[in-house]
């Protein structure tokens, strides 16, 4: 999946228009490319989901827990005339990959502006096998871990535990001209240099086997990644694309609008 189609599939390739369906995501014993996924959309979109247009994603190793759900292959099709808002804000995130294209650190960052549960800010962080949900309202924080996150391709075949949650506000400052930074607590998630602006929409991301709508403008960058008491998590951005279109495993994105 290209970055646009990877932020499709959270989220399309580098020939990907405006509007697109999101490609069904790699089998989890597969590796990924930069994403169709929604990374794939938004590598797509952001070089090609919002990570799925830049390639294919690099899946980790199941442990003993539950792997992350995958998407149902046909879901039951709804009208998305009917559909209703329920998240407006941006989601950023980034995957690290190791050498041999395993995914060892997964963060995905959250400004709601709207949404059923209120607004505010979160972050969920996958790191060896363990999720936690960050967040000063973590039932917010919860529900976006449970609607959305998991369900995105590029954590799909990842071990998914029950996740931990960490009440600690998220301070979150987003920019398509500079990228991003989110911090909560002692881990902070930074992405910078972005290479592409890109405009995307689609009627068909599933979620849960639930057809969702999703439009934003997901930036890719050129640089990431993800610190935890001051250190550096191991691994490296996989980038995808053509320079025309880039794509990245790193994306900001904003006026993000999923309806269901």
């Amino acid at each position: 999946m290209d970055h646009e189609t990877e932020i499709a599939a959270r989220r399309v390739p580098p020939a990907a228009t405006a509007t697109a369906s999101a490609p069904a995501r790699p089998a989890a014993s597969a590796p990924a490319g930069p994403a169709v996924a929604r990374r794939r959309v938004l590598r797509g979109l952001a070089g090609a989901g919002v990570a799925a247009v830049a390639g294919t994603v690099a899946l980790g190793a199941a442990g003993p827990v539950a792997a992350a759900p995958r998407r149902s292959a046909a879901p039951a099709q709804t009208d998305p005339a009917t559909r209703r808002v329920t998240l407006v804000g941006a989601n950023p995130a980034v995957q690290l990959f190791d050498a041999a294209g395993a995914c060892t650190a997964y963060a995905s960052a959250w400004r709601v502006d709207w949404s059923p549960h209120g607004r505010g800010t979160a972050l969920v962080l996958w790191q060896g096998g363990r999720v936690q949900v960050y967040g000063a309202d973590t039932g917010l924080a919860r529900w976006v871990e449970r609607e959305f996150v998991r369900f995105f391709p590029e954590v799909e075949g990842l071990p998914w535990p029950e996740p931990t949650p960490v009440r600690r506000t998220v301070r979150f400052e987003n920019d398509l001209a500079t990228g991003t930074e989110a911090r909560a607590g002692d881990v902070r998630v930074a992405l910078s240099r972005p290479l592409d602006r890109r405009a995307f929409a689609t009627e068909d991301f599933p979620l849960g086997g639930v057809p969702h709508s999703l439009s934003l403008v997901v930036a890719p960058c050129g640089e990431g990644g993800v610190w935890v008491r001051g250190r550096r998590l191991p691994g490296e951005l996989q980038f995808s694309g053509t320079p025309e279109r880039p794509g990245s495993s790193a994306f900001t994105t904003e006026a993000e609008v999923w309806r269901r």
